[in-house]
């Protein structure tokens, strides 16, 4: 039963989080400024973002639920505090500020942030681990992307 909670209220809070994202980004990838951009070659169809997404968060979810569980610390809950902003900001300064650059520094450290949680609590959640490689995996996609439109535009 603790799982189930833990896992329902991360479930709560990184679905709010995507909706909030969602809320700051404008017209978002729909919008004309985004339509006219050079984008890599390998952006994929715009279903696959919600797709991934959807997965992403709920493996999410259940990573952040057993590590809080194994380690509910203030170290972890920063760590998760931050990836919640920058998740969300990005969204904001990408699509909504039109700052490429600064949303590419967000992603890159959104990347960082995840692949700390990884690294340092690898040990700890052993197995369970490779819930969260979904969502590093999807990042260093999404970082090619951002790269690729500040490079190229």
């Amino acid at each position: 039963m603790k799982f189930a909670k833990a896992f329902i209220i991360f479930l709560v809070i990184n679905f709010g989080a995507l909706g909030i994202g969602s809320m700051l980004m404008a017209e978002g990838p729909k919008g004309q400024w985004y339509a006219q951009l050079e984008k890599a070659p390998w952006t994929p169809d715009g279903w696959v973002f919600g797709a991934a997404w959807t997965t992403i968060m709920i493996c999410f979810s259940m990573y952040m639920a057993f590590l809080y569980i194994k380690r509910p610390t203030r170290k972890v809950i920063t760590l998760y505090i931050v990836q919640c902003i920058l998740n969300m900001s990005w969204n904001f300064v990408f699509f909504n500020q039109k700052l490429i650059a600064v949303a590419l520094l967000n992603i890159i450290l959104l990347t960082i942030i995840v692949a700390a949680f990884l690294s340092i609590y690898q040990k700890d959640l052993k197995t369970k681990s490779a819930l969260i490689l979904p969502y590093l995996i999807w990042l260093c996609i999404a970082t090619s992307l951002n790269l690729y439109i500040q490079l190229y535009n």
